[in-house]
């Protein structure tokens, strides 16, 4: 089985296409000795296994090219019942019980933090290809991250994604902690809701850190821009000795607080368990891993699955004791748009 990933980096001019075999790897802590682009869901499983895209063939491309890719990858076909919930009182009514539920458990203090995803679909009422809605992601969103994934096993993914979660090449390498999000406009000021938020990442962050290095700094936290959106972010800079562990870093970073909750692996059970809809490849991360000796993997944020019929998109927003239910409703309704933009034609 082969695939391809088409990518580009934040800022970047050209974009680049992998393409080969599809590896399927039995956990995170195996990407250590591999390399190509990563496709790694929120939880792995047989069903949604990590999976490397080996780099058999590495093409730069300039986005007026896009248009000669690959086009005879299959589209998912979506073997589960398919619910257009873009904007249905049953999508709603699921966020309101996620959300009773989630929230319970922070008012009693069984959490710190809890990150609340849900997904909702929109019908294919034209043939826009894959790669048209890549380049007007390129296009839309200069600061982001963005990736057009094929594989058999994940199905096609598109992702719009501000959030790095490792970076870096030799013995230099980076990560952020993102959280907290608010529209974007000059002078944004933050809550203390977002602000406690982005601190919890940041703990985290530093906190796996110090299992693997004690030569690291963190700046921050700073303003963001992504898209329509503004967010919170601290970089932190790191020395690694020792490349083979990065699968060991991944491991500890994923998935962060930014994307799960805190304390971690109880959040992250939690979360299989009680959210309404799976978010399969949603909030796991993508990105090449030693490809010319470079790094640069992203948390897999403002995404969509794209099927024969329909998109799947995807968000999510993190939940505090004192967050309230129509403004975290109404932060992944802003975040949705991110897909949404680039799929209107005007």
């Amino acid at each position: 089985m082969t695939g391809f990933a088409l990518f580009r980096m934040p800022y970047g001019k050209q974009c680049t296409q992998i393409s080969g075999e599809v590896l399927e790897v039995a956990s995170l802590a195996e990407l250590g000795r591999q390399q190509g682009f990563v496709v790694a869901p929120f939880a792995s499983s047989d069903h949604e296994p990590i999976l490397v895209i080996r780099p058999d063939r590495v093409e730069g491309l300039e986005e007026s090219s896009i248009s000669r890719i690959s086009r005879e990858s299959r589209l998912s076909r979506d073997s589960r019942e398919s619910r257009r919930t873009s904007d249905s009182r049953l999508s709603r009514e699921d966020y309101h019980i996620d959300f009773a539920n989630f929230h319970a458990h922070l008012t009693n203090g069984d959490f710190k933090k809890l990150v609340l995803a849900r997904s909702v679909e929109l019908e294919r009422t034209d043939d826009v290809a894959p790669q048209v809605l890549f380049q007007r992601a390129c296009e839309r969103y200069p600061r982001m991250f963005i990736g057009l994934v094929y594989t058999e096993q994940s199905g096609m993914w598109l992702t719009a994604t501000p959030e790095i979660l490792l970076a870096g090449k030799g013995q230099e390498w980076q990560t952020v902690a993102l959280a907290g999000t608010m529209p974007f406009e000059e002078g944004v000021r933050w809550s203390d809701k977002n602000i406690q938020e982005q601190r919890y990442v940041a703990t985290y962050m530093t906190e796996q850190l110090e299992q693997f290095t004690d030569q690291f700094t963190e700046e921050g936290p700073k303003t963001v821009r992504a898209g329509h959106l503004a967010h919170l972010r601290s970089d932190f800079h790191f020395t690694l000795s020792d490349t083979s562990a990065i699968g060991e870093v991944l491991q500890a970073f994923h998935p962060t607080p930014a994307v799960c909750g805190l304390p971690k692996a109880a959040a992250f059970r939690f979360i299989l368990q009680n959210e309404h809809h799976a978010r399969s490849y949603y909030s796991g991360f993508m990105g090449p891993l030693f490809v010319n000796g470079q790094t640069d993997l992203f948390v897999t944020l403002r995404c969509m699955q794209i099927f024969e019929d329909h998109y799947r998109l995807y968000a999510g927003g993190g939940i505090l004791k004192d967050s309230l239910e129509e403004q975290e409703w109404a932060e992944t309704e802003t975040k949705l748009d991110t897909m949404r933009n680039i799929l209107k034609t005007d």
